[in-house]
């Protein structure tokens, strides 16, 4: 995964040749003063880039196409420090492709009130300069988030940050390949989806492969790696005493390494960012691939298991976004309920693959039954997720859109051990409230399956789904089910005016 670090966001400043020479020498001083403290700030994990001042429309088209051009470019940040005409910007916002950021802000905080002067008026006019550029990217119907405050300030930034790592992960799924071992599981609805489409909308390809290719890359691991790979589990986990050296159950052990380095094989040597796995397909492979998804995940892989393509993809795209911080994110499946009244829970896990980096403690390295895909025992990594807020994320096609739906969550501790439920797992308290996030999740034809994280935040996938042009729908705090329903009558009006776009 690329260090977010080695990615740049374009600090474009708006302004116009009225002002004379002084003036603009003046805006360009400040506005690299502002890129540097945004570069700077700890919260923003990019490089902001300053870029010269934009005074006609010629160099605001040139610097838009080479937008376009930089590999490293995540975005373009759009400042008017003056009055820029916002006629100047309809050919370099027409041609712009990467996503757009309207920092609305001034270089000073404050009025200054005994000494304020037209002089002053002139130069720090981005009240209403920036009014006239939202102007124009209104009337182009182009997408973008709009930051309003002074610049140094923590929560201006911290927005400013928010949209860098959505822009980000934007830029990691453009031309990203997503390999599917085996199909989806037979007769599940809700795992399908458009491919073709996916790739117009999201940037990725979406590709199967056979699973004998897999089986192949397994085949072809040295010895010697698997016992370097052995060797990892042990220093890195509490290992089963019948998966440690001399333990009955290590050959076994020493096969689920050997199917991780198989995959991870063929996903480097594919340029690969995500993979589907199927249970139903595992011919030639002696395990189902548990303990290799939780390990490949905790890399940055995304994951989607039964073929699911979209949850894959996405599971990447918070992965990308979530670099740095503090939590993890995972494949999870809402798997049974609590439903004692008035302390309702919702126990989450997905047979195996769920992602260590959301582990409370140090995950047991263990070996069980699965009673599924008539493989033998597999290995997988059994902890449980650390409590605190978290989210569920999901993205379904709807035959004429993609929607994304959230569900805000906190995560608790279980009421008491689990100790015949030998898997990773999640117990958590949907906000409203079970019954109402249940509904609404159920009502916009949420999957069952989703991308699960202590990371990524609301505002994160909202800007990203602003990027992608989809549906987004949010269930938290607030909703009401009556509310909800108005909101996806409303979504399937405007969408099927506007073409699903």
């Amino acid at each position: 995964m690329k260090r977010l670090d080695t990615l740049e966001a374009w600090f474009l400043t708006g302004s116009q040749t009225l002002y004379g020479e002084k003036t603009l020498l003046q805006v360009e001083k400040d506005s690299k003063a502002i890129a540097r403290a945004l570069s700077d700030s700890s919260l923003i994990p990019v490089k902001v880039a300053f870029k010269p001042v934009l005074t006609n429309p010629e160099g605001i088209l040139e610097m838009c196409r080479d937008a376009n051009r930089d590999t490293n470019c995540i975005g373009v940040i759009a400042w008017m420090h003056t009055f820029s005409p916002a006629k100047m910007w309809i050919a370099g916002l027409k041609a712009l492709q990467k996503p757009l950021l309207h920092l609305h802000t001034q270089f000073n905080r404050d009025i200054p009130w005994e000494s304020i002067d037209m002089d002053f008026m002139n130069l720090n006019q981005s009240a209403h300069g920036g009014r006239e550029f939202g102007f124009m990217v209104s009337r182009l119907r182009l997408p973008r988030k709009v930051v309003v405050g002074y610049w140094q300030d923590p929560g201006v930034q911290e927005r400013v940050a928010v949209w860098t790592r959505a822009a980000a992960a934007w830029h990691d799924a453009q031309g990203a390949r997503i390999a599917r071992f085996g199909d989806n599981m037979r007769e599940v609805a809700v795992t399908e989806g458009d491919k073709v489409e996916a790739q117009i909308r999201f940037g990725y390809s979406v590709n199967g492969y056979a699973l004998g290719e897999l089986v192949d890359a397994v085949a072809r691991v040295p010895e010697n790696e698997v016992d370097g790979l052995l060797k990892e589990y042990d220093e890195s986990y509490l290992v089963a005493e019948t998966l440690k050296s001399e333990g009955a159950q290590r050959q076994q052990l020493r096969e689920s390494a050997r199917i991780e380095l198989g995959i991870e094989s063929f996903l480097r040597e594919g340029g690969f960012k995500a993979f589907t796995t199927c249970f139903e397909n595992l011919h030639g492979l002696s395990q189902l691939p548990g303990l290799a998804v939780q390990r490949l995940m905790a890399a940055g892989y995304g994951f989607g298991a039964e073929g699911d393509w979209k949850t894959a993809a996405l599971v990447r795209a918070m992965k990308v976004m979530s670099q740095g911080l503090n939590g993890g994110t995972s494949f999870m499946e809402d798997y049974t309920y609590h439903l004692s009244e008035g302390a309702m829970k919702v126990l989450g896990a997905h047979m195996l693959e769920v992602c260590a980096s959301l582990a409370g403690t140090k995950p047991s390295l263990e070996i069980h039954p699965l009673s599924i895909g008539n493989r033998e025992d597999p290995a997988r990594l059994v902890f449980n997720v650390q409590t605190g807020p978290g989210l569920n994320a999901t993205i379904v096609d709807m035959g004429n859109r993609f929607r994304m739906v959230v569900n805000e969550v906190e995560v608790v501790e279980p009421d008491a051990p689990l100790p015949r439920l030998p898997v990773a797992r999640a117990l958590w308290v949907p906000h409203p409230d079970l019954k109402t996030a249940a509904a609404a999740w159920i009502l916009a034809g949420g999957a069952h399956h989703a991308s699960f994280s202590k990371a990524v935040k609301t505002e994160h996938l909202e800007d990203f789904a602003d990027m992608a042009g989809i549906e987004f729908l949010l269930i938290d705090g607030v909703t009401r089910i009556r509310e909800f329903k108005k909101e996806l009558r409303w979504n399937e009006l405007y969408y099927g005016l506007a073409g699903g776009r």
